[in-house]
């Protein structure tokens, strides 16, 4: 085994995130940062964008979630399993998360430089 490989299970130990968003970081380099957060019904302030350096894949684990990017009229509706690529600055904010259920995402920031992903 490497000395410092670990085991670990992203959804042991969910905290309760009724009062609130639960950030927990998970991994974090210079060029990398992963973090596991769980809501429960939370959404962005509705005069609220996310404006962010990094570029964010994010994956939704369990739940479901609404994502509105600015200047569109019709937000991204998120089930178990959809992830998303937003490049750095482009402004987004959660509309709604599942009310009577934790959901569990996946985000990776990362400087964003010379992604190719599939879409579709």
């Amino acid at each position: 085994m490497l000395p410092n490989a670990t085991l670990a299970n992203l959804f042991a130990a969910l905290p309760d995130a009724t009062n609130g968003e639960v950030f927990d970081e998970i991994l974090r380099s210079p060029c990398l940062r992963i973090e596991r957060i769980v809501s429960h019904g939370q959404s962005s302030p509705e005069t609220g964008w996310y404006d962010q350096q990094p570029a964010e894949w994010v994956i939704l684990l369990t739940g479901s979630a609404e994502i509105l990017f600015e200047n569109e009229e019709t937000g991204r509706v998120l089930k178990a399993g959809d992830h998303l690529y937003i490049p750095p600055h482009y402004r987004h904010r959660v509309v709604w998360t599942e009310q009577n259920a934790e959901t569990v995402w996946l985000a990776v920031f990362f400087d964003g430089r010379g992604v190719h992903h599939k879409t579709g």
